[in-house]
């Protein structure tokens, strides 16, 4: 049974950097593809990363590219997105969620992610 659990968010003030960790069991490392997500208040879900948990480049939003990173942490078993140069529209409840197949051009597009975990609060302060 797959299971993610995230942790890492919390309160920081614009311009500060915050690493989220998404803790991932119960899948296969080689086939899948765990991805982070967004919502902001009044907003929609957005995708923002995903990384192939078998190893291979990230994929970035590109409303995010250059202050987001995501990386596997092998030793670990995690997933963590980097976030840097934070600012207040940076605020939402980020999620990572695991797709059953390799990320791909795909990557993110929402329901084929199929185990999401439960969330985890940003909150940028000018």
């Amino acid at each position: 049974q797959v299971q993610l659990v995230e942790s890492g968010g919390g309160s920081v003030q614009a311009g500060g950097s915050l690493r989220l960790s998404c803790a991932a069991s119960g899948y296969t490392r080689s086939s899948n593809c765990i991805g982070w997500f967004r919502q902001a208040p009044g907003k929609e879900r957005e995708a923002v990363a995903a990384i192939p948990t078998g190893g291979g480049k990230g994929y970035y939003a590109d409303s995010v590219k250059g202050r987001f990173s995501i990386v596997q942490d092998n030793a670990k078993n995690t997933v963590d997105l980097l976030i840097n140069s934070l600012n207040p529209e940076d605020t939402a409840m980020y999620s990572c969620a695991v797709r059953g197949l390799f990320c791909g051009d795909r990557w993110c597009v929402l329901s084929d992610y199929y185990v999401w975990g439960q969330g985890n609060q940003v909150t940028v302060s000018s």
